[in-house]
């Protein structure tokens, strides 16, 4: 079975944000809202949920249950979205309304996987 190019590309935007969480934690570590007890942890698991959710993608018999994990997986991460928004030094200097654009991307985001949920 030959999956559509756009559930390849989706698969390395994850696998490769993924692996970012463990080449530069600093920067996932600084966006954990500090409620969030072992931002160390938090990382790890989202990194490695990121990698392991991306590969499930491209495997044809796991692809909707990857896909159910990534719309879990960026529900489970907008607050680290929001913090950027509400936080300025979380925020990487980053303009404002680029912060707040971010924001309703996460519902983009969960319609494209939502697309192989099926």
């Amino acid at each position: 079975m030959i999956l559509p190019w756009h559930l390849y590309l989706m698969a390395c935007l994850y696998i490769v944000a993924g692996i970012n969480h463990f080449r530069k934690p600093g920067m996932y570590l600084k966006i954990i809202p500090p409620a969030f007890k072992n931002p160390k942890l938090i990382n790890i698991l989202s990194g490695a949920s990121e990698i392991i959710l991306g590969i499930f993608l491209i495997l044809p018999f796991t692809t909707h249950i990857a896909a159910w994990g990534i719309i879990m997986l960026l529900i489970a991460v907008f607050p680290a979205n929001l913090y950027m928004f509400q936080n300025k030094k979380a925020g990487f200097g980053l303009p404002l309304w680029i912060l707040f654009v971010r924001l309703p991307l996460q519902i983009v985001l969960i319609y494209w996987a939502y697309q192989y949920t099926f």
